[in-house]
């Protein structure tokens, strides 16, 4: 699976904005192709069954689709973070839209995941001084 089809899944990861359906999503979709690429299992009566989702992580000691986004995520803002301000990349994914927003609850950005993604992991993202620079803190 991670030689042929993640990287066709996750083609352009780093820059997702998933919210928690979304990623639930990626994981159904990771464990049915497990279970294709695993097949069924006979038990001790004759009888096949599906493999259940404990026994795949089992069987496919790689990390979880989810997790794979997440690390890639991490790493794509080391990038933006050590990038310049002119860079066309920076602005858009950290910059914040000038204008005024529609109505309702504001969509999540990218940086909001981040933001998740490293309080999960015990750090802290911090933007400091005038020029914008990113810090970890734990």
């Amino acid at each position: 699976m991670s030689s042929t089809i993640l990287p066709v899944v996750l083609y352009g990861c780093e820059t997702w904005s998933l919210t928690q359906r979304e990623e639930h999503r990626l994981q159904v979709f990771e464990n049915r192709v497990l279970r294709r690429i695993f097949g069924p299992r006979r038990e001790d009566d004759g009888a096949w069954r599906k493999l259940h989702n404990d026994e795949l992580k089992n069987l496919y000691s790689s990390p979880s689709i989810v997790r794979v986004i997440k690390s890639r995520r991490m790493r794509w803002a080391g990038h933006v973070a050590r990038m310049d301000g002119t860079r066309g990349v920076h602005p858009i994914l950290v910059g914040k839209p000038e204008g005024k927003r529609l109505l309702g609850r504001p969509r999540r950005r990218w940086e909001d995941n981040l933001r998740r993604d490293l309080w999960e992991m015990g750090f802290c993202w911090l933007r400091t001084g005038s020029g914008g620079g990113l810090w970890l803190i734990r």
